[in-house]
């Protein structure tokens, strides 16, 4: 009784560890989606401060 309580258990253990997983890459994909909209907010941010400095940068000189 004793060895067919421990596979039991260590199938318990893996089906859990295998929904920890399972949650753990579902949450990394959120973050990593978070992770490149802010990569893009922050390439158009760099963008209009380009183009804002030089706009500046054209008046200053006239």
């Amino acid at each position: 009784m004793g060895l067919s309580e421990r596979i039991w258990a260590a199938l318990t253990a893996m089906v859990k560890l295998e929904d920890k997983v399972s949650r753990q890459a579902e949450a990394l994909k959120a973050q990593q989606e978070k992770i490149e909209n802010l990569t893009g907010r922050v390439i158009r941010l760099e963008a209009q401060f380009e183009l804002l400095t030089a706009a500046a940068m054209v008046r200053k000189l006239r």
